[in-house]
């Protein structure tokens, strides 16, 4: 597992919901309890495991360009331009090509679809030139392709090309209670097919600044248990294993998983939009409790009136909150009717909401209570949805141009298009047979490049330039959507 946290670990923002297409599947119910057993965990294991991957992940080596310090540099930088074949004082500075070395990491997915889909998260996946997918239940391997991921949030969408896979059944982590049962499932210290237990101890914990509303359990998380499945006793996913506390590295604490409502509302904006959406309230602050134990060391007696709630510290100008009229020193208590105690709570609920979306906000000034309508914005300030298309969209299959194709069109690299399935490149004209070189001012020498440009593109736009197969120059422009 990439990401160990030693000290309080930076939180993740998010804003979040949707649910999959697999959480409309339905179980058995899970037998009861054999007498003397808390609870019978073997129905979990059974329905989960088919639906948990272990997924490799291999960065090829590359050369870098790096800067490194020369002590001496000023010191005997040469007065007459180099004639002496010194440096000119670059502030002790040089350039060097560096060769990275070859590296692999595994971690874990879980199946949230029959057609390929997979989650895990993105520090599995973040900056690999190759993943490979193994199915636990046939042990069979497939390449796959990153579909979208999200730094913040740590989780990423990956695909195969497989049909009828053992999609797993996503649950409502909302629904989750501290106290409860739960398995990760995943390939710990490359144990692969591993299931630890442990209860739900606490939820919507926040780690750090910023938005958390993890789901935190003792089940033992290690290494490699990244992106796998926490499921309740049914078997049913309620969160993706993301990292743990420890001082050591390894399981000695507490592990922390991404909800399903997090989850969910990623998956359905990198499949929408290609970017996940968020939305903010507009506001910086804490828990009213931190806030007034704070000014009790400063010697200051405060009564807000309550000791839960988010105490705002500040107004962030021309936001949501601005607008509605909520100020500094104002303590929220729900959001759309649902009670919010603390900062983690407050951002699970945000989590759930996209630019654009209203909500209403309840809460005290003065001790008095009151009420806003707030419509939630972007991190630009605007309610407008950041759309990052994907490659689907474009509707068609390519392959790297052969050897013979090089040697014949008298050209050394390209994207062969083999088929035209519809999509924005059939819209476009972009014949079967087609050969991309080049997509707004970048060669394409690889499906990656393809993807890469969509995700890239300037105004929604592909200026596509290529090379039909009789050898004729031509090209085309693709809007990648619809105003």
């Amino acid at each position: 597992m990439k990401k160990i946290v030693k000290n309080i670990f930076p939180a993740i923002y998010l804003m979040v919901i949707a649910f999959s297409a697999a959480s409309c599947n339905k179980t058995q119910a899970a037998p009861a309890a054999a007498p003397g057993q808390p609870v019978d965990l073997t129905y979990a294991a059974e329905k989960s495991l088919p639906s948990v991957v272990y997924i490799k992940s291999v960065t090829n080596s590359k050369t870098q360009t790096v800067e490194y310090s020369d002590p001496f540099e000023d010191f005997f930088s040469d007065p007459f331009g180099g004639f002496f074949g010194r440096g000119q004082g670059n502030n002790g500075t040089r350039k060097r090509q560096v060769q990275t070395p070859k590296r692999a990491a595994a971690g874990s997915g879980v199946i949230i679809s029959a057609d390929g889909y997979i989650v895990t998260n993105n520090h599995v996946v973040d900056g690999a030139d190759e993943l490979t997918v193994t199915l636990n239940e046939n042990s069979k391997e497939y390449s796959a392709r990153i579909i979208g991921s999200d730094k913040t949030t740590d989780l990423a969408l990956i695909k195969i090309d497989a049909k009828n896979l053992p999609a797993i059944v996503i649950a409502n982590s909302d629904n989750v209670k501290v106290g409860e049962w739960v398995l990760a499932v995943g390939n710990p210290l490359g144990l692969n097919n591993t299931v630890t237990a442990g209860i739900v101890s606490a939820k919507a914990r926040q780690m750090g600044e910023g938005v958390a509303s993890m789901i935190q359990t003792d089940a033992a998380i290690n290494q490699g248990n990244s992106g796998g499945a926490l499921v309740n006793t049914r078997g049913e996913l309620i969160g993706i294993n993301a990292m743990i506390y420890s001082q050591t590295g390894s399981n000695i604490g507490y592990g922390f998983a991404i909800p399903t409502a997090i989850m969910n509302k990623v998956v359905e904006d990198i499949k929408k939009y290609g970017a996940v959406q968020r939305a903010m309230i507009g506001i910086k602050g804490s828990d009213v409790s931190l806030y007034v134990d704070a000014e009790k060391e400063k010697g200051n007696e405060i009564d807000l009136g309550t000791m839960e709630g988010i105490y705002v510290a500040e107004i962030v100008e021309e936001g949501a909150a601005a607008a509605a009229g909520i100020q500094k020193g104002d303590v929220i208590t729900s959001i759309d009717g649902q009670k919010v105690k603390k900062f983690g709570e407050l951002q699970g609920i945000m989590a759930q909401k996209r630019p654009g979306d209203k909500v209403t906000v309840t809460y005290l000034r003065n001790k008095k209570e009151k009420t806003a309508t707030l419509t939630l914005k972007n991190e630009q300030g605007t309610t407008k949805v950041v759309k990052n298309a994907d490659v689907d969209i474009l509707g068609i299959d390519v392959r790297p141009i052969t050897e013979s194709q090089k040697k014949q069109l008298e050209i050394s690299y390209g994207l062969e298009v083999l088929k035209v399935a519809g999509g924005k490149m059939k819209e476009a004209g972009v014949p079967k047979g087609f050969i991309i070189q080049v997509v707004n001012d970048q060669p394409m020498r690889s499906f990656d490049d393809l993807q890469q440009a969509v995700k890239d593109a300037r105004d929604q736009m592909l200026v596509i330039k290529g090379m039909f197969p009789t050898g004729k120059r031509g090209g085309f422009v693709v809007y990648l959507q619809n105003e």
